[in-house]
């Protein structure tokens, strides 16, 4: 669905709809599946999202069933994706840029400190890392690596929960980074 991206920014970039439409990517899960994923939101609140995402056509009602005499609906994210077009991607000011970042960096620490308020935390066997990398690149192999990282995590995008397969979040941010000085002569010492 094609929006501005303001409308956009208004209805994607709230935390709570951010957690949902992250969790439900990929699959197909009831509000009763969403309350017990997100136990930390109240249902009343996980209904009032809900109702939105799925009035803005970020989020699809894909089936509807009775259950004890109401209606269980399951929700999936849109065929085309719940994500701002490119031309408003492409025309967004730094100050939008920042708005949409500042959500992308909270929604992560959100995550973050959820994963180390578990009971039971083992970086290594939950396979937790996190680092920063300078890749010192040329256009053309900024191309390939974007190709292979594409060919590498595309087809894992498509599996299905179950299986023994654990959700695991992986977030990227690929940037231009300060230049750094060439190194040279040390000139912290003087003439001898």
């Amino acid at each position: 669905m094609e929006m501005s991206r303001e409308r956009w920014a208004e209805l994607a970039l709230h935390p709570v709809r951010i957690r949902i439409l992250r969790a439900v990517a990929g699959t197909r899960l009831t509000t009763q599946d969403l309350v017990e994923l997100l136990p930390d939101i109240p249902q009343a609140t996980m209904y009032r999202h809900l109702a939105t995402l799925v009035k803005t056509g970020l989020l699809d009602v894909v089936k509807e069933r009775k259950v004890r005499g109401a209606v269980e609906r399951v929700y999936a994210l849109p065929a085309h994706g719940a994500t701002l077009d490119a031309a408003a991607l492409a025309t967004a000011t730094p100050e939008d840029h920042a708005r949409y970042f500042t959500a992308f960096v909270s929604s992560l620490l959100s995550e973050f400190s959820r994963y180390l308020a578990r009971e039971r935390i083992d970086f290594a066997a939950d396979g937790v890392g996190y680092q920063q990398l300078v890749l010192h690149l040329t256009d053309a192999e900024l191309g390939e690596f974007a190709a292979g990282f594409a060919a590498l995590v595309g087809p894992l995008l498509g599996n299905e929960p179950g299986n023994g397969r654990v959700p695991r979040l992986l977030a990227t941010v690929l940037m231009p980074a300060d230049r750094q000085l060439p190194a040279t002569t040390d000139t912290t010492k003087g003439d001898d």
